[in-house]
């Protein structure tokens, strides 16, 4: 046996070798430059002895594969020849790995992502668990990036064109099931026979190449090669606006491969993985991933987290339903719903098994695992039930007379140390626990809508409450599958407070005469994943605006909406999809066509055609108050950091990521190009541009929100 850092040569009684991969003192096995020599080494062994008849490439970490390659090579490269250069080095790995003269297995259990992936293609047979960590992709674009150690050569050519690109362009892995269909892997096995099944690939030798189905194979050649990445083009440029140069440099690279050879397309694989390491967007896009990782190591407080073993929750609406869902479903707590009466208890009851239910239609899950997360969720017309809850998670209406009587009848049938915690949008957490016996373990726990898809929760601690249920709330968080960023106490918290001048602006243009789908196309172009006048319409009219009478009430007239718009809108019953009024027109169900601006709105709002701004100038409006904002709130702590102001827009309310979120995007911009901006809008739109003054002084002192070699961090 030949032991090394991260692989361990051994070779069984019947003569296959088995390479085992565990890096030490990490988690997830990543692949690393340095691995390399090692990986050569052990390939020489292989080939010098000829009595072997094969190979596995297994874990030995009891969840993992191997996650990716290390993310840090990229950073460290300076240039775009280095990062091409790694990518070549990463190429004729696999390649020496593909050569061995015997079968090459890979046994692949837990995550196989990105170069996991690209190293299991360069086996000759792959075989895989049944486990659900088990998932296969290569979600390099999620990072700016392409595969670049051969994987946009070899799956085009095992699994057929059009479902590599899928996989490919997209970065969504496949679960077991799915990549033995499409012929990813040879065999789904359960875990404790994955070595056995491996071995036994073994005697199957190297395959033949693979016989695809007729559609693959007519799609890979010339004619239907062109009008497939033809397709595929125009649907990638319409669902990224260009923002996004990997995914059109992805379809470059395949199609090279395909039409001139393997050695033209790892050619411009590699130099392709070379020039988008060195684009600002893959730069903002691995700041983001650093960042959220990061984030979900913080644990929130220095303080030991206290139980958690079940869960409440008041109010079986919308919000209450998917909390107890995620709660129960991705975080395996026993949840026990409160509310006043029985069709409360029965929407949430009903919201849960549908979305469950959807998953075994999908073969996400078992019917039997559905049923077992589904006896985690019971409900209650009163507190039996609640006695020994951890936390009691508070999702009704928002009105503060009804919050603070929760909090008393909580602490009136709930144990000494349970938490409570209000999802909030827009009310005081000190308010809500001002007439509490025991306001240390009064927090906010602010969930977007909906709750089972959107990644980010505030946790909002008052002024009085105790580190410990800090701590407790943040793991509650992450148990239930989100991304929790610890905000202060102020009207609007972080999220809501930087999207409202954004969203008030849209509806001044609107006043101007711009036409909402105008609006809503050019803040897209931007980046956002919806433009901000049908965000309002997919959130509610009547619930987005709630909170501009509060925000203005704290911080004054910059946070004015134009009024006409506002109240003629709500005045006419418009709460947007919810009640299927709003600026869109929505299709009756069952129809099949798309959503329409309602061409009414301009005669309601008492506005005529204006002449049309250019998409950037109206993106710009938005963004800039938007960026004035996060700078007051990094400036007020209302966030510990830019990291989390980075991640909180992003998650929440979908800032551009190939932008890397406000504070990111600020540095990139140069913070003294941001003061020029917003002065010159002040010049032509008035005083609600004023650049606030920390940006003022970042300018005049040169440093920035992130810390660099040449900069110190601004606080």
């Amino acid at each position: 046996m030949t032991t090394t850092s991260a692989f361990t040569l051994s070779v069984r009684p019947d003569n296959v070798a088995v390479v085992a991969i565990d890096v030490p003192n990490e988690k997830m096995n990543t692949l690393k430059a340095e691995f390399a020599t090692e990986v050569r080494a052990i390939l020489k062994q292989i080939r010098d002895n000829k009595s072997l008849r094969g190979v596995v490439f297994i874990s030995a970490k009891p969840d993992n594969f191997i996650a990716g390659a290390d993310i840090n090579m990229i950073a460290r490269c300076q240039t775009a020849k280095e990062a091409e250069e790694l990518a070549r080095q990463g190429q004729q790995l696999m390649a020496e790995i593909h050569a061995l003269p015997i079968p090459v297995i890979a046994a692949i259990n837990g995550p196989c992502l990105g170069g996991g992936l690209e190293l299991a293609l360069a086996c000759h047979r792959r075989v895989c668990t049944n486990d659900a960590k088990t998932v296969l992709g290569l979600p390099e674009v999620q990072l700016g990036l392409l595969p670049g150690s051969g994987g946009t050569q070899r799956l085009p050519r095992l699994i057929g064109v059009s479902t590599a690109l899928e996989m490919i362009l997209t970065g969504k892995p496949l679960r077991p099931r799915q990549a033995l269909k499409v012929g990813l892997v040879d065999d789904v096995v359960p875990p404790s026979i994955l070595l056995d099944a491996a071995v036994g690939l073994v005697s199957q030798g190297r395959p033949a190449s693979r016989h695809l189905p007729v559609r693959e194979r007519i799609l890979a050649g010339p004619l239907g090669r062109t009008l497939l990445f033809r397709m595929v083009a125009k649907k990638t440029e319409q669902k990224t606006q260009g923002n996004y140069p990997a995914a059109s440099r992805i379809l470059s690279v395949i199609e090279t491969g395909l039409a001139q050879g393997r050695s033209s397309g790892y050619d411009a694989e590699a130099r392709a993985f070379g020039q988008l390491a060195m684009t600002p967007q893959s730069q903002a896009l691995r700041h983001l991933f650093f960042t959220s990782t990061n984030i979900k190591k913080d644990p929130g407080s220095a303080v030991e987290p206290g139980p958690l073993n079940s869960v409440g929750v008041l109010g079986g609406g919308l919000m209450g339903g998917g909390i107890a869902f995620v709660t129960a479903s991705k975080g395996g707590l026993p949840v026990r719903i409160k509310d006043i009466n029985a069709k409360g208890i029965n929407h949430a009851l009903k919201y849960s098994w549908q979305q469950l239910d959807k998953k075994v239609r999908r073969r996400y899950l078992k019917p039997a695992e559905r049923d077992s997360q589904m006896a985690k969720i019971s409900g209650s017309l009163d507190y039996r039930g609640f006695a020994h809850r951890d936390l009691v998670i508070e999702a009704v209406f928002e009105d503060l007379a009804l919050k603070q009587k929760m909090v008393a009848e909580v602490e009136a049938n709930c144990a000494a140390h349970t938490i409570f915690a209000s999802n909030t949008s827009s009310l005081p957490i000190g308010d809500i626990a001002a007439n509490a016996a025991r306001p240390e373990k009064v927090i906010g726990l602010h969930f977007f809508s909906p709750v089972e898809k959107m990644p980010l929760v505030e946790v909002i601690p008052h002024a009085g409450t105790d580190e410990q249920t800090i701590a407790t709330t943040v793991k509650l968080a992450k148990k239930q599958g989100k991304t929790p960023i610890v905000v202060a106490d102020k009207a609007g918290f972080y999220v809501n407070r930087i999207l409202a001048p954004y969203i008030n602006e849209a509806m001044r243009l609107l006043s101007e005469g711009q036409r909402i789908e105008t609006i809503d196309q050019a803040l897209v172009k931007f980046g956002f994943p919806v433009g901000p006048i049908q965000l309002l319409d997919e959130v509610g009219i009547d619930t987005g605006t709630k909170i501009v009478p509060v925000l203005e009430a704290a911080y004054g007239e910059r946070f004015s909406a134009p009024a006409s718009v506002v109240n003629a809108i709500l005045n006419d019953d418009r709460k947007g999809r919810k009640n299927e009024r709003g600026f869109y027109l929505y299709p009756a169900k069952g129809r099949k066509s798309k959503k329409q601006p309602d061409p009414s709105i301009y005669r309601l709002i008492g506005v005529s055609d204006g002449t049309q701004l250019p998409p950037q100038q109206i993106a710009e409006r938005c963004v800039m108050l938007m960026l004035n904002e996060a700078a007051r709130c990094f400036d007020e702590q209302v966030i510990r950091s830019a990291r989390d102001g980075d991640i909180g827009a992003v998650f929440g309310i979908g800032f551009p990521p190939f932008l890397g979120g406000p504070f990111h995007y600020m540095d990139a911009l140069g913070v003294s190009e941001v003061v020029a901006t917003l002065q010159r809008l002040q010049a032509q739109y008035g005083e609600r541009f004023t650049p606030c003054e920390p940006l003022l002084r970042m300018a005049e002192q040169g440093v920035t929100f992130w810390p660099t070699k040449e900069t110190e961090r601004f606080s």
